[in-house]
């Protein structure tokens, strides 16, 4: 007769005695993790907003001495233990403060403001998942929705930021018109600088050209119906490399993920 146990081993069952297995495991409890703007590293206690002192207190039910892990979105990570558990202020004293690492390669995607809002919302949650460090919403020539909500795109970001358990916030610019990307001087002395688009033309595959050595690399990506042939002509004119993004045609926001995942991740 054999015993089988969940974790997937088998045993012999001995009639005279049964065979006890004790399994030990580590279990590593993660902490809450919540967003703080602009706090003083000199400050030990923050006071957190109603939002999330709301959601703290009485959505967790956390009470005085439990902890919670809070992040600047700047790359600092603190460890803080709540004194005073209200429902609308909640305060909590800083126990243990780190700045965290970051990659040293600077990653950059300009992409059209899209139609379909909600698409382009998509497209910011996913690349912070991901890790972008900056993000340039583009107005180009066929960009039908020029329309940005700065402060519903900041919530998007830290929200994402806080689930994928990152500390550092990507950079989201103003809109900018098409033409003037190429004037900005982080955007001139970047590394590598790309262009993705749909017309048939000559093109490499963007993954078989990313060096992670580099620096910095920035890839723009066009709205619904691409680039038109003028916008990929300046763009090369400027010493952008065009490439394609794979064998297939995508939507602008997929386009944009896939171009975050073979640079960030290859």
């Amino acid at each position: 007769m054999i015993i089988e146990l969940s974790f997937g081993r088998v045993f012999p069952l001995c009639p005279l005695r049964i065979l006890c297995v004790l399994c030990v495991q580590t279990i590593t409890v993660t902490l809450p993790f919540f967003y703080v703007a602009d706090h003083d590293a000199t400050q030990r206690e923050i006071s957190l907003d109603e939002d999330t002192s709301r959601h703290v207190i009485q959505v967790l039910r956390m009470k005085k001495g439990e902890k919670l892990n809070l992040t600047d979105g700047k790359g600092n990570l603190f460890t803080a233990e709540i004194f005073d558990d209200h429902k609308k202020h909640c305060h909590v004293e800083i126990i243990d403060s780190r700045l965290t690492t970051h990659d040293s390669r600077k990653v950059t995607i300009g992409i059209s403001l899209l139609k379909n809002s909600a698409r382009f919302e998509w497209f910011l949650e996913k690349a912070t998942e991901i890790g972008i460090n900056e993000i340039i919403p583009l107005i180009c020539e066929r960009t039908e929705k020029q329309k940005f909500r700065e402060d519903r795109m900041k919530n998007i970001l830290v929200s994402a930021m806080l689930q994928s358990q990152q500390c550092w916030l990507p950079i989201v610019h103003k809109p900018m018109d098409y033409e003037l990307i190429f004037r900005q001087e982080e955007i001139i002395h970047a590394s590598q600088k790309f262009i993705a688009h749909c017309i048939e033309d000559e093109k490499r595959n963007l993954a078989d050209l990313v060096n992670e050595a580099l620096p910095s690399q920035i890839i723009l990506v066009g709205p619904e119906g691409d680039f038109t042939a003028g916008e990929v002509q300046l763009a090369i004119h400027n010493h952008f490399d065009a490439v394609s993004l794979g064998d297939t045609r995508l939507r602008a926001e997929t386009a944009g993920v896939a171009a975050a995942i073979i640079l960030k991740i290859g």
